[in-house]
C-alpha cells in the first residue's frame, strides 16, 4: 500500500473520512494503472458514495485546477506520487449547515480583509 507517501494539500474533512480518502485511493491505485486516473476516479466516487452517502465527486490527474463549492466538512485534495487526486461532496442539493459552523470560516474571511 501507499501509507506515508499521500500529501494533503487541503481539507476539512473528519480524520475518519480523511482516512477512508487515502486507503480508497491506494486502493484504486493499486487495481488501476496510474495512467487510468478516470477509473480511479470512479472507483473512488462509488466507494464514498456508498459508505458516505451520494453526491460525492473526484477528480484525479496530473495537472488541473480547480474551483468547486462544496458541503462543509466534505472536501480533501491530496497528492500520491505525482497524482493529485480531489475529492468533494457539491453543495447543490444538500441542506446548507447550521449557522454556527460558519463562525470560525467568517472570522478567518474578516481578519484576511483587515490584514489585505
Amino acid at each position: 500500500m501507499l501509507e506515508g507517501k499521500a500529501v494533503i494539500c487541503e481539507t476539512d474533512m473528519l480524520q475518519t473520512m480523511q482516512e477512508d480518502a487515502l486507503d480508497l485511493a491506494a486502493k484504486a491505485i493499486g487495481f488501476f494503472d496510474a495512467a487510468d486516473s478516470t477509473d480511479i476516479a470512479r472507483f473512488i466516487k462509488k466507494e464514498f458514495d456508498r459508505m458516505h452517502g451520494p453526491g460525492w465527486q473526484c477528480i484525479v490527474g496530473r495537472d488541473f485546477g480547480s474551483f468547486v463549492t462544496h458541503c462543509f466538512g466534505c472536501f480533501i485534495c491530496f497528492q500520491i506520487e505525482s497524482l493529485s487526486i480531489l475529492l468533494f461532496r457539491g453543495s447543490a442539493g444538500y441542506p446548507e449547515p447550521e449557522e454556527n459552523q460558519f463562525e470560525a470560516l467568517e472570522s478567518l474571511e474578516t481578519l484576511e480583509t483587515m490584514e489585505a
